[in-house]
């Protein structure tokens, strides 16, 4: 069997999985008691459930990991089939996501071990005001503070689209203080190992990545950006220092053009090393071929950079690691909520003629019956599987706040029905307070009495039912990296009926960094 008849075999069972077990991830755990969830899921499956540990909630269901499961695991009762093919056909179907934490090990990666905000592998200059998370993924990736490491650590010329000024203005000040940085560091150190620094310093242009605009518009967007410069000057010597800590993610090279996505901007690097051993073809006349990066790119943004690089001539090759899948247009969701907008720059319904929405992005999952995802689907997708594992085998009181929030919900729905899930800002500390204090915080923010009369006996009944609302939560989490499989699959199946071949790398520790998976592309020659 060829990859793509794999690929399309697998999108089938996944649509068929996710249609018979929809329920479950397009329900909303704030609702477990006024929906009364856990009796809508098997009957043979409730007496198994209601009475695991948290740990065993950990081994049992969420753990993918069978050699544990066979050397030191114990069921506490015989499990009915239906449910034993549910856990082993959402974990088989899933891509695989890299290691998992072991027990009693550090959710941190091993360049975290001697110091865990920094990462060993980073040089202290691409540290500044960078979260570990990132620190990792800069070293993964060679993105982060984006722009930054490929310019200064790799020696790129980059352009970057960043939708909010403020985070502009914020990027070039942060270039400055590198490049002050960089001066001090060639005074201290030898000139050993140096790059040329015949690139300029990073571009930050202020700007929206229409997805309904075509190529040739996105193409002069990045033109503008060269033609106004507005970034810091580089280094005045005719060479400059390669940073320590750039030295580990190889040397620069000049072969194509670079655009590279953090959130919902956009970079434009015309040299990068390239991996695959595809040959790249030779750059069209007039302008530079490039290369698309997103890092983390929000919702549409990952679809739209792959239609790009699908049409626009220019574009040899992408890395896309996409994020916030609830803010996909889908036909059934066109305007999600949270979808970001610029005001005149697109119409209020989305004209899937002109771009396509976000899901399905190709013909083939668009044709299978049940391949519609939901909003809470989507959302759901976004959760860390390996984050809410870990904090399940630690235990404690933290994880009752899904059951105070059900709760809770009981009492909104009850007083004001179109108040039902209403957002909540997250209440500080929620899951070391008494639930009376709780609720009185809660319903003040949505605008009901903080005084509202609480049932005492209801309340009890309900918090009594922790265990379940943990174990139902777990049910619909471990679907999550079943509909982010479906999504990521949708597009290499895009790509391939473009006639592109694609590659989903677990490259990010999913410890550490949840959205871990890089979908990799390089047009052939011939393309």
């Amino acid at each position: 069997m060829s990859a793509t008849e794999q690929q399309r075999e697998l999108a089938e069972r996944l649509t068929a999985f996710l249609s018979q077990y929809s329920r479950l991830s397009d329900s909303y755990i704030i609702e477990f008691f006024s929906k009364d969830h856990w009796h809508t899921l098997p009957i043979a499956w409730q007496p198994v459930l209601q009475d695991l540990t948290y740990q065993q909630v950990a081994d049992l269901l969420l753990d993918a990991t069978p050699r544990d499961r066979s050397t030191s695991l114990r069921y506490p009762s015989a499990w009915p089939l239906s449910l034993l093919a549910f856990r082993a056909a959402a974990h088989a179907l899933a891509f695989p996501r890299g290691p998992r934490l072991q027990r009693g090990g550090s959710a941190r990666p091993d360049e975290f071990l001697g110091n865990g905000s920094q990462s060993a592998l980073l040089g202290h200059i691409f540290r500044k005001h960078v979260k570990p998370k990132k620190q990792h993924e800069i070293r993964r990736l060679g993105s982060g503070h984006l722009t930054r490491f490929l310019s200064f650590g790799l020696g790129l010329s980059v352009t970057a689209i960043e939708a909010d000024r403020a985070l502009v203005a914020t990027a070039t000040k942060f270039d400055r203080e590198l490049v002050w940085a960089l001066e001090k560091e060639k005074q201290k150190k030898n000139c050993s190992s140096l790059v040329t620094a015949s690139q300029p310093s990073p571009r930050h242009l202020a700007g929206w990545v229409n997805p309904d605009a075509s190529w040739e518009a996105f193409i002069e967007q990045l033109s503008a950006a060269q033609c106004a410069e507005q970034s810091v000057s580089t280094p005045t010597a005719s060479r400059r220092k390669r940073p320590r800590g750039a030295e580990h993610a190889g040397p620069p090279s000049s072969h194509t053009a670079q655009i590279a996505t953090d959130s919902s901007s956009a970079a434009c690097c015309r040299s990068l090393v390239h991996a695959d051993h595809q040959e790249v073809a030779a750059p069209k006349p007039g302008r530079p071929d490039f290369v698309l990066t997103g890092l983390h790119a929000c919702g549409d943004l990952s679809a739209t950079l792959l239609r790009h690089f699908v049409h626009c001539p220019h574009v040899r090759g992408i890395t896309s690691v996409a994020c916030c899948y609830m803010k996909i247009t889908t036909e059934e969701d066109p305007t999600p909520p949270g979808l970001v907008e610029e005001a005149g720059a697109r119409p209020a319904a989305r004209d899937a003629a002109l771009s396509g929405f976000g899901y399905p992005m190709s013909s083939w999952v668009g044709g299978l019956p049940g391949h519609q995802l939901s909003y809470k689907a989507r959302e759901g997708a976004c959760h860390a599987v390996e984050d809410y594992t870990r904090r399940l085998r630690v235990g404690g009181q933290a994880l009752r706040t899904h059951c105070y929030r059900a709760a809770l919900e009981t009492f909104i729905a009850d007083a004001r029905p179109d108040l039902r899930r209403a957002g909540i800002q997250t209440i500080k500390g929620a899951h070391l307070l008494p639930f009376a204090e709780y609720a009185r915080l809660g319903l003040a923010r949505v605008g009901l009495p903080p005084g509202l009369p609480l049932d005492p006996q209801r309340v009890e009944a309900m918090l009594k039912q922790q265990g379940r609302v943990v174990v139902y939560f777990s049910l619909a989490l471990l679907l999550a990296p079943v509909v982010e499989t479906l999504v990521l699959l949708d597009r290499m199946i895009y790509l391939q009926e473009q006639g592109v071949h694609s590659q989903l790398v677990p490259l990010f520790d999913p410890n550490f960094s949840p959205r871990n998976l890089v979908l990799v592309a390089l047009k052939s020659q011939s393309h």
